[in-house]
């Protein structure tokens, strides 16, 4: 089969076919090994004419372990031979309780691949494809083989998957059949079945940067505006004497700027309503008893504008606001373990509005107004439901509820299902959980500890390239993508679309499994990106079938094409079966019998 080596070049060998004519002999992707003394470096048959054979060299077998690269070419004398048992046995990997079956062998048809878990799960993952290529399935098939191992009981395992379109609930949703000591929940913008739980996110959990995704600004004029709104949302939040002596000192130096500012006495008395309506405490509401000299006043009756367009009460109000003013109290540190609801925020923007002045510079009030009614909008739309949480939580807390199950049981697949929410929304819900576990895991005692795996399904939608490093300093998928391996945050991007997603993560990530890709941007994008991916891996993926995929990065010994088995159970991702849905039952009608001009079918089915 294989005569001598007529030449050698840099990465390839051209070897002397001895192929007789007629002999039915399939080399193509095959490997081989060229042994000499001391030396037995691997090929892959990558091309086969009738009188050639072309092996490109892939790396070395040393003492029986396989080692990627080949620094010394092989010897013209060497002894070629196909790969034995032992050695594919090396590269294909033996199912253990450190490893787990990904799929087998599209070359050898009776070798199933095992994958170490951490040289797989330790690292960030890619998974790529176009639309049908099997992606979602072998997702589904890849965490049911990862709980499928009876050696290794994976429980303190926290697999979140973001679910762009309702997938995977029926891939998970009976896990404890595998194993009783595994959970899966749920989570869902629209809960339907007793098991369901609502997605809620607690707004006191959301820092500046989440607040500046979530109202989508897009000037740095407008993060000030936002910073002080969180600040007073907590101080207006928080219920206590000293947190209500601090609140009064706020309002009432809002009250004063308003008073003294040049605008019209009508215009002052609007204003001043709007601070008492949208932040009042028993010093300062409408019903407040200002005491006078002899005789009181309801502090809104104080406003009455007398005939010279002036405050009839204005000395009174006035001595009564600076009774409040306390200049020791601007250095007061902001709590920060309060309850706050998306409607406090609101108030404490609009108190920020007015007493800030901003209505008096034009450019910044209209960047303040855009602000307020995004978040007006968001409120009274379903968006505000996500964020209704009932009751203060801690982050730990938080994150402790969501892998929690009622029986007391810890859940090991979360699945968060976003398909109701725009893209737009859905990017700042999975940016906002990424930095709660990104945080959480950098305060453990230990580091990477408790480690989480982010599935990213249709990661073009969230691991985009925003304007986030502009606005906010970092986008918080690149951060995790270079800083969240030591802390046990590891990515999982599955896109159809790769051209899309930031170069920043696809470059951090040590894994990849590609289904087939047929779009020349979205292939030149992934050879672009990776310089150490072989033209032989980009043209094996353009003729893959469905299901299959080629692996290549730390977990695999060398790019390999993996048949995956189909999940079971499946996940909710098929095609539309057209015909079915086309299809009717027909039958002779007694009308169209008596009436030649009628058609002669009627329909049976009804539209469900």
């Amino acid at each position: 089969m294989f005569g001598k080596i007529k030449y050698i070049t840099e990465g390839e060998a051209h070897i002397e076919s001895k192929i007789e004519p007629g002999q039915d002999v399939d080399l193509m992707n095959s490997n081989v090994v060229f042994e000499a003394p001391n030396q037995a470096i691997l090929g892959e048959v990558e091309e086969v004419n009738d009188d050639t054979i072309k092996i490109r060299f892939l790396g070395e077998f040393i003492n029986g372990r396989y080692v990627s690269g080949v620094i010394r070419k092989p010897l013209l004398s060497s002894n070629i031979r196909m790969i034995n048992k032992e050695e594919l046995q090396e590269l294909m990997g033996t199912y253990n309780d450190k490893t787990f079956k990904l799929g087998q062998s599209a070359i050898y048809k009776d070798y199933t691949v095992c994958v170490n878990i951490n040289d797989l799960l330790s690292n960030h993952m890619a998974i790529f494809g176009n639309s049908g290529s099997g992606k979602s399935c072998g997702v589904s098939r890849i965490v049911q083989n990862l709980f499928s191992n009876p050696n290794f009981i994976a429980y303190n395992a926290n697999i979140f998957i973001f679910d762009a379109y309702g997938e995977y609930k029926t891939a998970f949703g009976k896990i404890n059949q595998i194993n009783p000591n595994y959970s899966y929940k749920f989570i869902t913008t629209n809960p339907t079945d007793p098991t369901d739980q609502l997605l809620q996110i607690p707004v006191h959990l959301l820092n500046l940067d989440d607040l500046t995704l979530l109202l989508q600004a897009s000037s740095h004029t407008q993060i000030p505006i936002l910073e002080r709104t969180l600040k007073l949302a907590k101080i207006f939040a928080e219920v206590s004497d000293e947190s209500r002596i601090y609140k009064n000192h706020l309002i009432a130096k809002a009250l004063l700027a308003i008073l003294f500012s040049n605008e019209t006495t009508k215009q002052k008395k609007n204003e001043v309503f709007q601070i008492i309506q949208v932040c009042h405490t028993p010093e300062f509401n409408f019903d407040t008893e200002v005491q006078g000299l002899g005789y009181s006043r309801k502090f809104s009756d104080c406003f009455e504008i007398d005939s010279k367009g002036n405050f009839g009460e204005s000395v009174l109000i006035n001595d009564y606001i600076l009774k409040f003013i306390n200049d020791d109290l601007e250095g007061k540190i902001v709590p920060k373990d309060v309850y706050y609801t998306l409607k406090d925020l609101a108030n404490a923007l609009e108190f920020t509005l007015i007493s800030e002045g901003f209505q008096h510079n034009e450019t910044l009030y209209d960047d303040a107004i855009v602000l307020k009614v995004r978040l007006n909008s968001i409120i009274n739309s379903n968006i505000g439901s996500y964020f209704n949480y009932p009751s203060y939580i801690t982050a730990e807390q938080y994150i402790s509820s969501l892998v929690a199950m009622p029986n007391r049981r810890k859940a090991q697949i979360i699945n968060i299902n976003l398909e109701d929410v725009d893209d737009t929304y859905a990017k700042v819900i999975v940016k906002i959980y990424a930095r709660m576990f990104f945080e959480f895991a950098k305060t453990r005692e230990q580091r990477a500890s408790i480690p989480f795996h982010l599935f990213l399904e249709e990661a073009h939608r969230y691991v985009s390239k925003d304007a986030d490093t502009f606005l906010i300093g970092y986008n918080i998928f690149e951060r995790i993508a270079k800083e969240g391996r030591k802390y046990g945050v590891l990515l999982n991007i599955i896109s159809q679309r790769p051209v899309e997603i930031s170069d920043t993560v696809i470059s951090q990530c040590n894994n990849f499994l590609i289904f087939k890709m047929t779009h020349p941007k979205d292939i030149e994008y992934i050879r672009t990106m990776l310089p150490n991916i072989s033209q032989d891996v980009i043209e094996k993926q353009k003729v893959l079938q469905p299901g299959n995929c080629v692996g290549f990065g730390s977990a695999f010994k060398l790019p390999m094409i993996i048949k995956l088995e189909m999940p079971n159970p499946m996940p909710y991702s098929t095609n539309c079966d057209v015909s079915a849905r086309w299809r009717v039952n027909v039958r002779p009608t007694t009308q169209a019998a008596a009436n030649p001009s009628m058609p002669k079918y009627a329909t049976t089915n009804n539209v469900n």
